[in-house]
């Protein structure tokens, strides 16, 4: 057998090798788990964001409703809980270390949504530039949490189908020893972002207390299902 046969059957051999090795998760895997890593990187962003606005939102609400304190206390605390948990990329194989993180971002938003309340209590608190803006920049950061979220659960759900499926699998458990990664889950509505009511923020101080039904234009955010953010 020629040298130049015998060569063309190594390189062919190589090729074959290559591709039976693609073909086992050997490159799929590890891609697909940074994929998941990077979501994952732009949901604790779009939370961080958040947790950003509630110092000086707590602020303009309780120099407005200094009777409020246990509202502003709970923000406050809820804020305080959710910052200091974190979970890193190895923790999203981990549902307890998952979960504790998920709580956490659902106390503080359902402890924003106690503070929406008050505010609709205080039509001279909508009424001032500064608040409305931090409620706006509030709504657009629950838009950016519910897509980041939507968009992560997707790479997590195309890892884990990549790690359990053949051939596929084979890489993934015996090369990579992957695990399958958390995915967050819908929970009795605390899912959900708080709404933000704007109420007459739009329109010129009202020198009369605010009439019934004043407040029922109010924007609600998105639920997590929306798959775009605004702002």
């Amino acid at each position: 057998m020629s040298m130049t046969r015998l060569s063309a059957i190594r390189t062919a051999m190589i090729a074959c090798f290559a591709l039976a090795l693609s073909a086992c998760g050997i490159n799929s895997v590890p891609e697909k788990q940074e994929a998941a890593k990077a979501a994952w990187a732009n949901v604790q962003s779009a939370y961080q964001r958040r947790a950003d606005l509630v110092p000086n939102l707590v602020a303009s609400v309780k120099a407005a409703a200094q009777s409020e304190t246990t509202i502003l206390t709970n923000v406050t605390n809820a804020r305080a809980r959710a910052t200091s948990i974190n979970v890193t990329t190895d923790d999203l194989s981990n549902p307890a270390e998952f979960k504790k993180f998920q709580d956490a971002q659902n106390q503080l938003t359902q402890a924003l949504g106690q503070l929406r309340t008050v505010v609709e209590n205080y039509p001279q608190l909508q009424s001032q530039a500064r608040f409305a803006d931090l409620m706006t920049a509030l709504e657009g950061s629950e838009n950016r949490i519910d897509t980041a979220r939507v968009r992560y659960n997707e790479a997590v759900q195309d890892y884990n189908t990549t790690i359990r499926t053949f051939p596929d699998a084979i890489g993934a458990k015996l090369i990579h020893g992957a695990k399958p990664m958390v995915p967050f889950e819908a929970s009795a509505g605390a899912q959900n972002a708080p709404n933000v009511n704007f109420g007459d923020m739009g329109a010129q101080p009202a020198p009369a207390p605010a009439m019934p039904g004043a407040n029922d234009n109010a924007t609600a955010t998105p639920s997590a299902t929306a798959t775009s953010a605004t702002n």
